[in-house]
């Protein structure tokens, strides 16, 4: 919708004018030039009606281009009518067919241009009513149905606005249309939906924009329509169903282009997100002095969760529960009464790069579904803003979110268990290649590091197949450089899961033990000696024989490290190790993995050379 309109106006008007003035002055087709200028007359009378309207530029622009050529060619057939004398009335040539053509051409011109007075004016009072298609449409209907809906957008009440959103998601949900509703402008009014519309137009709009931003052209065009800073104001100010969707499409949006994360990032996303799921997760009252003797996860979690001395006391966020009342419901019975009786310790105050949020008055009243799949939203938002982004995942880890996944972890539903393994996994996998994330955040002796290890061993241990299962593993192998050689825990579990009965949690357990054995670790004669003791050559020589291709590579690299590392070991010569080596070392799938191109002879170089000086030591 634009002031640019007025421009295009113009001509299609003077055209108008000139074939109503000429049609009076013929000396042919009298009665067929009267029709014309009939039908031009109510043309040039709705164009005019156009010129004092608000019109929806997109379409006015492709009508108007339509109407002018119509015009155009109308005047050149009223001038042929008007040939005087008899000679030029001989050689000017008319089809039989011309006016009856010309008729209907001004007819679809006139459906056309009250088509775009009606859907440049919709919701003002039809709001409900379907505007149909004009005439111009027959080839594109879906472009003018999209125009209908973002029109709706533009002029349409709550109620109306709403229904269009909701149309445009359905929509959305094509690749082709997607792209349409982004190129006719309708990213800005459904951005406005979002800030101004009641809770379903919001919903609605905000799911649009998720589902439009499936590639990073079109995420990088949302961003430059200000979707940042739309979001992030209703992360802070809007119903907690409306913060979820945002928080979804958030996670749509970073996932499909993540260069936007930081501009997210810089427009408080993150600070709002970890907001949102710390709510009711973890107490906010760390002011007091925890025992140190106390050792569950939600004691660790109240001695590590930090006070924002910036904010001041309307800021703070609100305890939704009373100290009393959670004391008797769980297990921090005697943290809490040790806390109420305890001495406050103002040197436990510390600033953190991510603050906590405002909090919305009256959140604490939404249903628990809508709790639930806030937090499983804003955890999904947080897995896609980290991956890849050592500074993103720095604010979350300082902001101590990590104790909330650990909580979610073992609490939540199941969604948010998933996008808290998810996210724990993903600021993992930065922490292996980051070292200062990784000493800061992940310190074997820090009670945060402590607790988020203690869960993502209970789920290792359990061993059950679910959706849980594999990113705790991988964030377990991402770790494997924060574990010290008395760390005795890790290994056995992923030795045990070489010998499950799914392909692709034995793919995962090999690959997170191999980042405890292969060299780049400074402890890996630690480890590889730890996984031959946990029985684990014997697993993987049934991988390398009998696995599927992916599990057979992944066993391959772990059993050269540990041969290479330890090729004195009498349970490598028992079990073997060395003929499977120079078998693999004929196989096909060898050659396709660079990794054991150079890793392989040199294991089995090594094996050779130890396991035959001694090998009747071993009989």
């Amino acid at each position: 919708m634009g002031d640019g309109v007025m421009q295009i106006l113009a001509k299609p008007i003077q055209l108008a004018d000139q074939v109503t003035k000429l049609a009076d002055d013929v000396h042919s087709f009298r009665a067929e030039c009267q029709e014309l200028k009939s039908k031009t007359d109510r043309l040039a009378a709705l164009l005019r009606q156009a010129a004092r309207a608000e019109l929806y530029e997109r379409p006015a622009r492709r009508i108007m281009d339509d109407t002018e050529q119509l015009l155009d060619k109308a005047l050149s057939l009223i001038a042929k009518c008007r040939a005087n004398g008899i000679m030029k009335r001989m050689f000017t040539i008319i089809p039989a067919g011309a006016f009856r053509k010309m008729l209907i051409g001004l007819d679809n011109s006139i459906g056309n241009v009250s088509w775009l007075l009606r859907v440049s004016a919709a919701g003002d009072e039809d709001g409900d009513m379907h505007l149909g298609l004009p005439p111009i449409a027959q080839n594109e209907p879906i472009l003018f149905l999209i125009w209908e809906q973002i029109a709706t957008l533009h002029t349409g009440n709550l109620d109306a606005r709403a229904d269009a959103a909701a149309s445009l998601v359905s929509l959305a949900r094509d690749k082709r249309y997607g792209t349409l509703i982004i190129e006719e402008d309708g990213v800005g009014h459904l951005l406005r939906l979002v800030k101004e519309g009641r809770v379903e137009g919001q919903e609605n709009a905000a799911r649009a924009l998720g589902l439009l931003g499936r590639d990073p052209e079109s995420v990088e065009r949302m961003v430059i329509a200000g979707v940042c800073s739309v979001f992030s104001k209703v992360l802070k100010e809007s119903p907690m169903k409306v913060q979820a969707m945002v928080a979804w499409a958030v996670s749509e949006l970073a996932a499909n282009h993540p260069e936007c994360q930081d501009i997210f990032a810089q427009n408080n996303v993150v600070r709002l997100l970890v907001g949102h799921l710390a709510f009711e997760t973890v107490e906010e009252h760390s002011k007091y002095t925890i025992p140190p003797k106390v050792t569950s996860i939600h004691t660790v979690v109240m001695a590590n969760i930090t006070a924002d001395p910036s904010m001041d006391s309307s800021e703070q966020p609100l305890l939704r529960q009373p100290i009393h009342s959670q004391a008797r419901k769980n297990q921090m019975h005697d943290v809490v009464q040790y806390t109420v009786t305890g001495k406050k310790n103002p040197s436990d105050h510390h600033s953190v790069n991510v603050r906590q949020p405002l909090i919305v008055k009256g959140r604490e009243f939404e249903d628990p579904a809508t709790k639930s799949y806030m937090k499983a939203m804003a955890a999904r938002a947080l897995w896609q803003l980290a991956r890849g982004n050592s500074t993103i995942c720095k604010g979350i880890t300082e902001s101590k979110a990590l104790l909330c996944f650990v909580v979610l972890l073992e609490k939540g539903e199941n969604d948010v268990q998933y996008n808290s393994a998810m996210a724990l996994m993903e600021i993992a996998r930065v922490a292996e290649d980051d070292a200062v994330l990784r000493h800061s955040a992940f310190k074997p002796t820090s009670p945060t590091a402590r607790s988020i290890v203690d869960q993502l061993l209970r789920i290792i241990e359990k061993a059950d197949f679910n959706d849980l299962l594999v990113p705790c593993i991988t964030a377990i192998g991402c770790l494997s450089r924060t574990f010290r050689a008395t760390e005795k825990r890790i290994i056995g579990p992923l030795v045990r899961l070489l010998d499950d009965k799914e392909g692709v949690v034995m793919r995962e357990a090999a690959i997170a033990l191999t980042k405890f054995a292969c060299t780049d670790n400074y402890l890996h004669l630690d480890h590889s000696k730890a996984i031959i003791n946990a029985g684990g050559a014997k697993h993987l020589v049934q991988l390398v024989y009998f696995g599927e291709q992916m599990v057979q590579i992944a066993a391959l690299i772990l059993l050269s490290y540990i041969a290479l590392h330890v090729p004195e070991s009498e349970e490598l010569a028992i079990a073997e190790v060395l003929s499977v080596l120079e078998w693999a070392s004929k196989q096909g799938f060898v050659i396709q993995d660079p990794e054991l191109e150079f890793l392989l002879p040199e294991a089995k170089g090594r094996l050779e050379l130890y396991q035959s000086r001694g090998s009747a030591g071993f009989h």
